[in-house]
């Protein structure tokens, strides 16, 4: 099964690294944040890799030329510069269109969930989208929720605090015909029309969970990874 990672933003708030490199390659504790996150999918033997990229794309091209990873089928395909997410997701179409199904999550977030009950948990509830719910700091938006059905999906309001998008999401190849074009925001008009339907279920994840917005998540997370929090 792919995994489909977006790794493309411009990483603005942690401009202290991501002057020089795409937000992705920054390291946390000797390695890539985008490797910590591809290792946790190969534990659970998901090794086929789409890396979606858009700024300083070249230089993720340039690390998986130089770097062999054992048993990993790694492609990275330009998406864009200034493409947004559910744009970068569209462009990727026409490679996606053999899959039924697929993963897809974000290139600064590392968590120790069980893929492979998000798998099963999405193949059970048969819905076109299952994102991963986390509890991080209220600075995030939230998911409103109805046991496992999205009643509500805000992303990123400071007003708000709860279950959030975590990113590790599954999607049913539907999801396209909710892309428009390069200026599709993934978390805007998509996941929200798929919640008024009914068609974006959330797994509920309690565990460890932690992106890398700025320079103080940074230190939590190489923290963290020391302690192995992020094995699941």
């Amino acid at each position: 099964m792919k995994v489909i990672i977006l790794a493309g933003g411009l990483g603005t708030r942690i401009s202290e690294y991501t002057k020089s490199i795409p937000k992705p390659m920054i390291l946390v504790n000797k390695l890539p944040i985008l490797i910590h996150i591809m290792n946790h999918f190969s534990r659970f033997n998901h090794k086929e890799f789409i890396i979606a990229t858009g700024y300083k794309g070249r230089i993720i091209k340039n690390y998986f030329k130089k770097n062999q990873f054992k048993n990993w089928n790694v492609d990275v395909i330009p998406t864009g510069r200034n493409t947004m997410t559910g744009g970068r997701l569209k462009r990727l179409q026409g490679i996606l269109d053999n899959q039924d199904r697929f993963f897809l999550t974000y290139g600064d977030g590392v968590s120790n969930i069980d893929l492979n009950k998000l798998l099963k948990f999405h193949e059970k509830h048969k819905k076109i989208a299952t994102i991963s719910a986390v509890r991080p700091p209220a600075r995030f938006g939230f998911l409103k929720l109805n046991k496992n059905k999205v009643k509500l999906f805000r992303e990123k309001s400071s007003l708000d605090e709860g279950w959030i998008n975590g990113g590790f999401m599954v999607l049913n190849k539907k999801i396209f015909n909710f892309l428009k074009c390069d200026q599709t925001y993934l978390e805007r008009d998509p996941l929200e029309n798929l919640s008024n339907l009914g068609q974006l279920y959330a797994f509920k994840h309690n565990g460890f969970w932690q992106c890398m917005d700025t320079l103080r998540d940074k230190e939590i997370l190489e923290k963290s990874i020391k302690q192995k929090k992020h094995l699941a």
